[in-house]
């Protein structure tokens, strides 16, 4: 089994950057598709980026797009949400998650999960 750790979240004033980092355990983490979902209290579960196995294809959230990079490091097994231009709508908890299925958005196609790391944007 994989085990998926978040790290970096805070609280951070609007317009500002936060980097979030996903440490995994596991010798398959190379296998894996990865991606960031992001849930606020009382809504559904958010797509916001993807990566391919070897990084080189990634997928966003027309809200995000242009603001956050998804990156990973499969020498180091983690994987990294790089957030800019932070605005108070980002505020969520955000998950790291692994898919041995493919670079999808569907949060059901997703193998394992993190326990979150939250991330608030003031105004």
């Amino acid at each position: 089994q994989v085990q998926l750790v978040e790290s970096g979240g805070g609280l951070v004033q609007a317009g500002g950057s936060l980097r979030l980092s996903c440490a995994a355990s596991g010798r398959t983490f190379r296998s894996y598709f990865m991606a960031w979902f992001r849930q606020a209290p009382g809504k559904e579960r958010e797509f916001v980026a993807a990566i391919s196995r070897g990084g080189g294809v990634t997928d966003y959230a027309d809200s995000v797009k242009g603001r956050f990079t998804i990156s990973r490091d499969n020498a180091k097994n983690t994987v990294d949400l790089q957030m800019n231009s932070l605005k108070p709508e980002d505020t969520d908890v955000y998950y790291c998650a692994a898919s041995s299925f493919g670079l999808v958005r569907d949060p059901d196609r997703y193998d394992y999960w993190g326990q979150g790391t939250q991330v608030t944007v003031s105004s």
